[in-house]
């Protein structure tokens, strides 16, 4: 039996796409031995892919081993997620070839999966036996059809009925509920069991997520950014999970200590094409970086041989005597074959504008009651006073009220009691946790509505600074990839002048860079700041006061 439906982000390959000439087939394992240990669970041939004129791959291959822990790594917009989108068949591609062996089930977390309103967490958490589910009903129908069968049916029909009994005897299938509390429990999703998920902060959603993997019990994981709205004890968590996971896997993240301590195998996207290196993420960056002066050198050394060629021609191409020479000169230029050296991405450059000096006291908070159930408050009174030149990091679990408490001080919703006293000249530059609705309009055009007042060259060039680069300035904000969106949203936030930034999980989706190049904008920044972070090695160089939000919590954590 298809052990997967719809309804479960686990699935037997190959995954449903439309019909085009992009073939996804399922691999013969009819082999021996150790070829057949060594068979790629995935095999990717000849694979080409782009958007309108925006090219995004180029005759890419790739394999998955088994029991390979793959880091998937490169800039913001090359392609990461697009890829896992064609392998999963949520995207259909330009040209290539797409193998899967059919042996192996495939669970796939996406950091944009969606969990429907009127639903709770324990349905949601269900789902992963979804299998189960259809496999009882079927056996129950094969019962209530036997008073028509003839004997011959019968017979065939109880063999059926017997094999998925026993399908749901081995997989514990009357152990369903049991699984869902302990998981729930162990993720700290075990108060939430009856609440909607659609009520849910994005982190218990991801957690949601990484609870029906762990239910599901793939035999490959295909994880995309991960770690997002994950507060630190449950990032420790996926990361001891991915350390003793015993089959293969497939990450993308821009969480460097992370994925370095989980990989064995780094796929670099980069330049339409994926390169593979074997190691972890920092032998990956040792490697790449000598790729890159090998190539370099290489160039150099061509580029000189064919201008001495060049010059040999120029000057005995007009001689009768020597134009044979310079004839043969010529052909050998033409057969030359220049290396590709490695083009440099465009890095940003962060600089928020600082607007003038704001009074002194920045936010005092008392007796504030977060919330939006009296019933159900998401705090205990707090009392808080931040003052100018103070830079804040909030942490703590998800679903505690981080997100909301930088809502309430901003007077962006109310909360159940207490007040929040505002202080004088505040220019506030704020950074939501997620943008629910892009523009359909160009990123250009998007950004040109918010500063009217500069021309297009000026507008392109405050879009570079954000390591935008032509091809993503005139795409359409939809199609950027969560990265480029935050580079959008940072380059907005960056051209008004600020006195204080308020930045709720500003790192989620960034590249390596544009978090390096964020984190000393911010240390540079000489306003106020307010940031939640599940990041440490983020926020511990910026942050003047860390304040665990935990302390105040209604919630158990």
């Amino acid at each position: 039996m298809n052990a997967c439906t719809k309804n479960s982000n686990c699935r037997f390959p190959p995954f449903p796409i439309p019909k085009n000439s992009v073939k996804i087939e399922k691999a013969n394992l009819e082999t021996d031995g150790e070829t057949k240990a060594k068979m790629s669970i995935l095999t990717v041939q000849k694979l080409s892919h782009g958007f309108g004129d925006r090219a995004i791959f180029d005759d890419v291959n790739f394999r998955l081993l088994k029991g390979e822990h793959i880091g998937f790594v490169g800039a913001n917009g090359e392609g990461k997620s697009t890829f896992m989108n064609i392998i999963t068949g949520n995207l259909q591609p330009d040209e290539g070839k797409i193998t899967w062996s059919s042996k192996h089930r495939v669970g796939y977390m996406d950091q944009h999966a969606a969990l429907g309103k009127g639903k709770t967490t324990r349905q949601a958490l269900s789902e992963a036996f979804q299998y189960l589910l259809d496999a009882e009903s079927e056996m129950n129908d094969i019962y209530a059809r036997m008073g028509d069968m003839s004997d011959d049916e019968m017979t065939t029909s109880l063999e059926k009925a017997a094999d998925l009994q026993d399908t749901l005897d081995n997989s514990d299938f009357y152990l369903i509920d049991a699984k869902v509390d302990e998981i729930a429990r162990g993720l700290g999703l075990g108060d939430l069991l009856d609440k909607d998920v659609a009520d849910l902060s994005g982190g218990q959603r991801t957690k949601i997520l990484l609870g029906k993997l762990l239910l599901e019990k793939p035999d490959i994981l295909l994880l995309d950014e991960p770690t997002n709205y994950l507060d630190e004890e449950h990032i420790t968590w996926l990361k001891n999970y991915l350390q003793n996971y015993e089959n293969a896997f497939v990450l993308i993240s821009h969480d460097v200590d992370f994925m370095n301590d989980v990989i064995n195998i780094v796929y670099h996207v980069n330049q339409q094409k994926i390169d593979r290196y074997v190691g972890d993420y920092h032998n990956f960056e040792r490697l790449f970086e000598e790729k890159k002066k090998q190539l370099a050198s290489l160039a150099d050394a061509q580029q000189a041989e064919a201008a001495k060629l060049k010059d040999f021609i120029a000057k005995k191409k007009a001689n009768v005597a020597t134009s044979g020479q310079a004839k043969a000169r010529q052909k050998k230029l033409d057969k030359m074959t220049f290396v590709e050296t490695i083009q440099e991405k465009a890095k940003p450059s962060f600089d928020f504008k600082l607007g003038r000096t704001s009074g002194k006291l920045i936010f005092e908070a008392k007796d504030l009651v977060l919330g939006y159930d009296a019933s159900e408050p998401l705090s205990s009174p707090i009392n808080m006073l931040v003052e100018r030149g103070q830079k804040v990091a909030f942490t703590g679990s998800n679903g505690i009220g981080k997100s909301t408490l930088l809502k309430s001080l901003l007077g962006e919703i109310q909360p159940l009691s207490g007040e929040v006293i505002q202080g004088e000249f505040q220019i506030i530059g704020y950074f939501a946790q997620e943008d629910k609705t892009p523009s359909q309009k160009s990123v250009l055009d998007d950004y040109w509505d918010e500063f009217s007042t500069l021309n297009q060259a000026e507008v392109r060039a405050a879009l570079a600074r954000c390591g935008l680069g032509t091809k993503q300035i005139e795409s359409r904000v939809y199609v950027l990839s969560g990265g480029e969106q935050s580079k959008l949203r940072l380059g907005k936030i960056m051209n008004h002048e600020s006195n204080i930034l308020v930045m709720d999980e500003p790192t989620n989706h960034l590249d390596v860079d544009a978090k390096d190049e964020l984190k000393r904008a911010l240390q540079a920044y000489k306003g106020t700041i307010l940031m939640v972070s599940h990041e440490p090695e983020f926020y511990q160089d910026i942050a003047t006061d860390i304040i665990n939000c935990e302390d105040w919590t209604t919630k158990v954590v």
